[in-house]
């Protein structure tokens, strides 16, 4: 079945949710079950109306109501969608599920239950009635329905298979749905200039819906348009992109002490990203805040980044950028931007957005980089791909591997394919190169295998004449500038 044109992107989840669609969930034929997650704003709802449409299928979006009222709202869209009319009324979800699956007879249709955790607040007891009608002797036995279950809280949708729910193992496909990666991000903006491409996601991130529904399709002319089209945009009360951070936290069920979660968020904004450097800047115990950070990190709002080469140091990032953004700049300033300061607010800010978001944000993207081009670059699988601290004891000091790639573990040293440094506004000299070198002799000296390891150099400012030299005398030695990470035509 033909993507629409209207769709961007999402080929693999298409390709994956078209295969879903035929599928016979046992020997006898039925209905099969998909779980479709990911986080809010990221066109879930619209992939899967086109789905819908293009295979005469049924859609029904679920709202925040009483279970009587769901259950009228959603029998009366199966009656609408399939033309099939119960033959009394329905007062249960129970009654609710069989009329969905007997309304879908013959071949497989598609039927979508958008924001699914709006009915299982009012109703838990939903997602056992659809094991049980899925399973034998139930309604979809004999039902052609492809029933796909979507929602955007993460900590509600990620536990409907896990360990022992009702639906483990009843789903044939769980599909998540990630923001667009930063070169699709770029294209789906329209924007060619990469160190514009590279700011505008800093802010935005790869959410589709940011692009037209929250800053009314506004977008940079250029580079000389990007100051202004922060404080129009972003910084501008008028704008729903202005709240939309906000709106992020107090959206997810689990979050009900925002307070504290708003400061965890600032804390790893801040560049506090270990949980000592948090509790710090919280002001409390270690403990204390253990349980916020599994919450983020279940909502998919924190990602936790374990040290690649072992050490027991862990790195907590903030998955959006809007948020990094919100925490950083404009949580301490809001009175001022919601008078209309947005330009002063935005040129006492400078430096703030350069070492706290740029640089962060240009580090993650030289990730990305490697984990998506491993054999073009590396020439094999990168098993890990993170950052790393390195102890020096010669000089008392660490050195901060910011892209940091091993290979698959062995019964030998575990071979270290490449160290990276990433800088957004320095310019890479011969400096760097030495720390990556001397990075590599101490992790060689730690039985890791670093003979064949690549050194990599990432630099938006660009590179000094030594390390050029370097590069063009050694093979494995790279020099990634912004043209790289966003080639032309890509």
């Amino acid at each position: 079945m033909e993507k629409p044109a209207s769709v961007f992107d999402r080929h693999q989840e298409w390709a994956g949710l078209t295969a879903f669609l035929p599928a016979t969930g046992s020997a006898a034929g039925g209905a099969t079950l998909c779980v479709v997650l990911g986080r809010r704003r990221q066109g879930k709802s619209y992939l899967l109306r086109a789905l819908a449409e293009a295979a005469d299928g049924v859609y029904f979006g679920a709202t925040e109501a009483t279970e009587a009222e769901s259950i009228r709202q959603f029998t009366r869209s199966i009656s609408q969608q399939t033309g099939h009319v119960p033959r009394a009324d329905v007062h249960t979800w129970d009654e609710a599920v069989r009329h969905m699956f007997t309304s879908v007879q013959g071949s497989p249709r598609p039927v979508v239950i958008d924001e699914f955790p709006f009915l299982t607040a009012a109703s838990p007891a939903l997602p056992s009635i659809l094991q049980r009608e899925l399973g034998p002797g139930g309604s979809g036995a004999d039902s052609s329905a492809r029933l796909i279950l979507c929602g955007s809280a993460l900590s509600v949708m990620g536990k409907l298979l896990s360990g022992t729910a009702p639906l483990r193992g009843r789903a044939g496909l769980e599909l998540i749905i990630r923001p667009f990666g930063y070169r699709d991000a770029a294209e789906f903006w329209g924007i060619g200039d990469p160190r514009l491409a590279m700011l505008v996601h800093s802010v935005v991130g790869g959410t589709p819906a940011y692009r037209y529904e929250f800053n009314r399709g506004d977008v940079p002319t250029d580079l000389g348009d990007f100051d202004a089209w922060i404080t129009r945009t972003v910084l501008n009360p008028q704008v729903p992109l202005f709240r939309e951070a906000r709106y992020l936290l107090s959206e997810e069920p689990d979050i009900r002490d925002p307070a504290i979660y708003q400061s965890v968020l600032a804390a790893i904004a801040a560049g506090n990203c270990t949980n000592g450097g948090i509790a710090n800047y919280v002001g409390r115990k270690s403990a204390e805040i253990a349980h916020p950070l599994r919450v983020l990190d279940d909502c998919g709002l924190i990602e936790r980044q374990p040290d690649t080469f072992g050490a027991k140091r862990v790195q907590y990032r903030i998955s959006e950028p809007l948020i990094t953004f919100y925490e950083a700049i404009m949580r301490t300033r809001w009175t001022a931007l919601e008078s209309g300061r947005a330009a002063q607010v935005w040129e006492s800010v400078q430096h703030t957005f350069k070492t706290q978001i740029l640089g962060p944000h240009f580090e993650s993207i030289c990730r990305s980089y490697v984990r998506d081009h491993d054999f073009e670059i590396l020439g094999e699988f990168a098993d890990r791909v993170g950052n790393a601290v390195v102890n020096d004891p010669r000089s008392r000091t660490q050195i901060e591997i910011d892209v940091a790639v091993t290979a698959a573990e062995s019964a030998d040293r575990r071979r270290v394919l490449a160290l990276g440094e990433a800088k957004w506004g320095e310019i890479i000299d011969t400096g760097h190169l030495d720390r990556l070198l001397r990075a590599r002799e101490l992790l060689n000296e730690r039985k890791f295998d670093t003979a064949d390891a690549h050194l990599m150099l990432f630099s938006a400012a660009g590179f000094a004449e030594g390390v050029q030299a370097a590069a063009a005398s050694n093979s494995r030695i790279h020099l990634v500038g912004l043209e790289q990470l966003y080639p032309e035509g890509n």
